[in-house]
């Protein structure tokens, strides 16, 4: 596992904070018929529970939102991932179809309602700190454009920022070339339940993205 570290600054402001890790092999593809049966079914499920207004009552939703809040940063304007893709469930327009990788990733996300982020390793140098964005600092999201990561949970690495809990940039993206990820999956509200979601996402990838797991972890 490349090593990942919680900064002194982040830890500070959000001390729940907790981070499980996969560091995995995958084959990467596009239309993996029996996932989309299962994100359908999920996706579903998800529609039938909740109206708009109550996504914001789930508790990890509420964590996160609080954890920014307490950084600085407007939840409202700077959505969550996970709150974006649980709203888009709710209004019936479903999860994007990505790839295999990035749809499980989307998955465990709906599912948890915690931020999920996966990264393509052999982009990434270096050890890995999850730190706080400074004024001035941005990269290009994926879909999004530019992101202003002021007072952003992100993570880093030597070349500097490429993901975060709003959205992830695209210099570390998932794409039909990667072997070799590492999935993280960010809790601000502690590790009671990481474990679970950790299993269901090793699960997940084995089955649907012919993965060998190598290291498992939660960094707190």
């Amino acid at each position: 596992m490349i090593d990942i570290k919680i900064s002194d600054k982040l830890q500070e402001k959000c001390p729940q904070l907790a981070i499980g890790c996969i560091d995995a092999t995958v084959v990467v593809e596009v239309g993996k018929e029996k996932l989309w049966e299962l994100i359908n079914k999920t996706c579903e499920e998800i529609q039938s529970k909740y109206q708009q207004e109550e996504v914001l009552k789930i508790k990890n939703i509420d964590d996160s939102r609080k954890a920014y809040k307490a950084l600085g940063k407007d939840p409202s304007r700077y959505r969550l991932s996970s709150e974006s893709l649980l709203k888009r469930i709710v209004k019936g327009n479903g999860l994007y179809k990505v790839n295999n990788v990035v749809d499980i990733n989307n998955l465990i996300s709906v599912t948890s309602a915690l931020s999920v982020g996966t990264y393509d390793l052999d982009k990434i140098t270096s050890s890995i700190e999850f730190t706080v964005g400074s004024e001035g600092d941005y990269y290009e999201g994926i879909g999004r454009g530019p992101i202003n990561l002021e007072n952003l949970p992100v993570f880093k690495d030597q070349k500097g920022y490429f993901g975060s809990t709003t959205s992830d940039s695209t210099r570390a993206m998932i794409t039909e070339d990667t072997k070799h990820i590492l999935m993280n999956i960010i809790s601000f509200g502690g590790d009671k339940d990481l474990e679970e979601y950790i299993f269901e996402a090793k699960k997940l990838l084995e089955s649907y993205a012919s993965s060998e797991i190598i290291d498992i972890q939660i960094i707190r």
